[in-house]
């Protein structure tokens, strides 16, 4: 019987189950253990959990094994009913039912959010007390918990400890690092891992290309791309949609596109990260032709593919058009806008000057409107100086999330673009009160291999002192070209704290230790200033580079004194 029951659950075949545990009740072998663990997990892998319970509680007590019980709550947790999985355990606990490292391999993947944290660390110390820890695939899952539910120093504490790591600690750590955005430390631990000879595999893989793509660190992705074509991985359509997603952040767009036409079978994600791409471009058209040949093919968009249609032409300033798809989305896709969709919308029109239409279509939503929906807002009011709107806009953004800095940041410089000394004043006091700090502006560029980190004057760099010369030197040639006439805002001289920018230093630093002709892709933290932006257009006609500068908004390709945004950003 048991074979049998198996073999309905590999096939997902319910109604074959019932039948067969009718013969087994007939036959009167319903309360052997290993029928009964079978029976249990045929219910749960079939979806039908109540039947597994219902086999469970009709089993005399004295008959219920440590595998039945664990069948159970593997069952409960593969199907997100965690209450009752604990439940069970604490019952397991009180009948003197032994615990072992299958009932915490079933357990433990209910408590990786960070409300069942304090569970997952209780049911860790259990572990400790009865021995069980010693097993590696119990730590593994462990360390799974503390990653996937942000406490990433308990976990890598844990992986520390243990002796002979294999892949699968490994993998732990490194997806684990790359979903709570620690990238830096995805690549650390990757050449750890390769020193210690333990081989990737596509789940290493791909966490390392997430790493890559988070930081724009183009020649180390090139590696593990290569590292995929030798070991024949480039099958994996889980590893060419992180490949397309690296190339296209990392600035080639080119090799994303060469990518996603390699797919033979492309899904929902594919589509996504190269329509996505294009739109970080600011190359929406393109985005917009590959959505349609998308439907063409036939498959269905969902709202993440619309969120990048919308956003698209919001960056390419194509209006009407995403309007159009915001009416087609639910006229004739029947998919429900959410909060995500109505900030790409206000995004659009605020880009636009439609500040009004922008600020109606919030107030006629029919679900309640979120922080990025009024942060969307106020990001508008700053590119057309509204300050009366942004002062709205900025009150209900912090009513719903009053510890986000980044608003009070954006609110102090609408105020000072304006001249407004008091407003500025006055928000400063907010966040001195509550003691909030500015978030530092940061830029990225790697230089062989190596990740190259700038932050606002910042003089710690080996190179500083040509990097500062680097920067007279330009800044010179820039005011020459300004007293020539050729451009009013290169006469202004900037202050001494906007001369230290981070994407500055980034530039004259990639000048300095590139060949004419080169590309430099700088990542920035922050969104690009307006007066940054026109010293690179100027640089990129100085200097024989091309800059690519992804900001926090967008991708600016620079070249002989032009940027991609067209000013639109």
């Amino acid at each position: 019987f048991p074979f049998a029951i198996k073999s309905c659950t590999a096939l997902s075949l319910p109604f074959s189950g019932q039948q067969l545990h009718c013969q087994v009740i007939r036959s009167g072998c319903e309360t052997e253990p290993f029928v009964l663990t079978a029976l249990i997990s045929m219910y749960c892998k079939c979806g039908l959990v109540e039947e597994a319970r219902k086999v469970f509680d009709e089993t005399p007590v004295s008959m219920l094994l440590g595998v039945c019980y664990n069948a159970l709550i593997s069952g409960y947790a593969a199907n997100s009913k965690a209450f009752d999985a604990v439940s069970l355990f604490r019952r397991m606990r009180e009948t003197g039912v032994s615990v072992d490292g299958v009932t915490m391999l079933g357990l433990v993947p209910v408590c990786t959010v960070p409300e069942l944290l304090c569970l997952g660390m209780s049911l860790h110390g259990q572990c400790l007390k009865d021995g069980i820890d010693a097993e590696l695939a119990v730590q593994n899952s462990f360390i799974t918990m503390y990653m996937k539910s942000g406490s990433v120093d308990l976990g890598r504490k844990l992986f520390e400890e243990i002796p002979v790591k294999g892949l699968v600690s490994w993998n732990a750590m490194i997806s684990g690092y790359a979903q709570n955005g620690f990238a830096s430390h995805v690549l650390e631990l990757y050449e750890k891992m390769k020193s210690s000879g333990v081989r990737p595999d596509p789940v290493t893989l791909v966490g390392v290309l997430s790493a890559c793509a988070y930081l724009g660190a183009r020649s180390i992705g090139q590696e593990v791309e290569l590292l995929i074509e030798a070991n024949g991985f480039v099958s994996n359509v889980f590893l060419c949609n992180t490949l397309i997603n690296m190339h296209a952040r990392c600035g080639n767009l080119a090799k994303a596109r060469a990518f996603f036409d390699r797919i033979p079978i492309k899904n929902i994600v594919s589509w996504t990260g190269m329509i996505g791409g294009y739109g970080m471009h600011g190359l929406g058209e393109k985005g917009l032709e590959l959505f349609d040949e998308m439907v063409r093919s036939g498959l269905r968009p969902d709202g993440t593919v619309f969120v990048m249609v919308l956003s698209a032409c919001s960056h390419s300033g194509l209006t009407e058009r995403g309007l159009d798809y915001f009416t087609a989305m639910e006229r004739e896709y029947k998919l429900e806008p959410g909060p995500e969709h109505y900030s790409c919308v206000v995004d659009l029109l605020g880009r636009a000057g439609q500040l009004d239409e922008a600020r109606e279509l919030i107030e006629s939503m029919p679900i309640e409107p979120d922080s990025t929906v009024w942060g969307s807002l106020l990001g508008a009011c700053k590119i057309h100086r509204n300050v009366d709107m942004a002062e709205l806009a900025f009150e209900r953004v912090i009513q719903i999330e009053p510890t986000n800095v980044g608003y009070y940041v954006l609110m102090s410089n609408i105020y000072s673009d304006t001249k407004n000394v008091e407003g500025v004043s006055k928000i400063r006091a907010m966040m001195r009160e509550r003691n909030f700090r500015k978030e530092p502006g940061y830029s990225y560029v790697e230089h062989k291999g190596r990740v190259h980190l700038f932050l606002v004057g910042d003089k710690s760099h080996e190179q500083t002192e040509e990097i500062y010369r680097m920067l007279d030197e330009l800044e010179t040639f820039i005011m020459e070209i300004g007293e020539e006439g050729s451009c009013d805002k290169c006469k202004e001289v900037p202050p001494s704290s906007m001369r230290e920018h981070s994407e500055r230093l980034a530039i004259a630093f990639g000048i300095l230790n590139t060949d004419p002709g080169s590309e430099i892709l700088v990542i920035k933290n922050l969104r690009v200033c307006e007066d940054c932006h026109v010293f690179i257009k100027m640089v990129s006609k100085i200097v024989d580079r091309r800059f690519v500068v992804r900001d926090a908004t967008r991708f600016h390709h620079f070249k002989d004194g032009a940027c991609s945004c067209k000013d639109y950003w």
